[in-house]
């Protein structure tokens, strides 16, 4: 039978010791996601997965709220986070600063997520959308590809919470960055 880790055996680091580790050059950005528990996963995902930093848009809730704490246990002050008034702000800025604007969305033209390669070096921020519209389409048109996951049964969607994890792993796992 096996037995569970102990914290000891899991070699976790501290808050602060995390903020040195090397990151993996990905931003989320959450374009109007209302619900604080799926905003709390996003950081509790993308702290696992060593993600760069979060942006958080338009009315998508900020730290410090219960819920976000309560579902992240406290990967908010772990994982770098960023407040924009709109999601085209954040995309824009990260633009300019080179990276590839990924929209997560159901799209004419999507490339499948099987099919989505990213160049080694390459900066990737993936958009992630409302829980009830997406990623808003004038975010869409501004996007450099726009990436679908998938699906087979009877719903269209997945919840953001679900696409962000698949997405970041996609990246975590690609990206050759080795465990710390």
């Amino acid at each position: 039978m096996a037995k569970k880790k102990s914290m000891l055996e899991l070699h976790r680091v501290g808050v602060d010791e995390y903020k040195e580790v090397k990151k993996l050059s990905v931003t989320v950005v959450l374009d109007n996601v209302r619900s604080e528990m799926n905003v709390g996963s996003v950081f509790r995902t993308a702290d696992a997965f060593l993600i760069e930093r979060i942006c958080l848009c338009g009315i998508t809730p900020q730290p410090p709220k219960a819920e976000i704490h309560k579902t992240a246990l406290g990967a908010e002050e772990s994982v770098a986070w960023q407040y924009y008034p709109t999601t085209l702000a954040a995309v824009e800025q990260l633009k300019q600063e080179g990276y590839l604007i990924c929209s997560i969305e159901q799209v004419h033209n999507s490339v499948s997520l099987d099919q989505f390669v990213v160049d080694k070096g390459q900066r990737v921020a993936i958009v992630l959308g409302n829980e009830v519209k997406g990623v808003s389409q004038e975010v869409v048109d501004v996007s450099d590809v726009c990436v679908e996951i998938p699906q087979y049964g009877t719903k269209h969607s997945l919840n953001i919470s679900c696409c962000a994890a698949i997405l970041m792993w996609h990246c975590f796992e690609k990206s050759g960055l080795e465990k710390q």
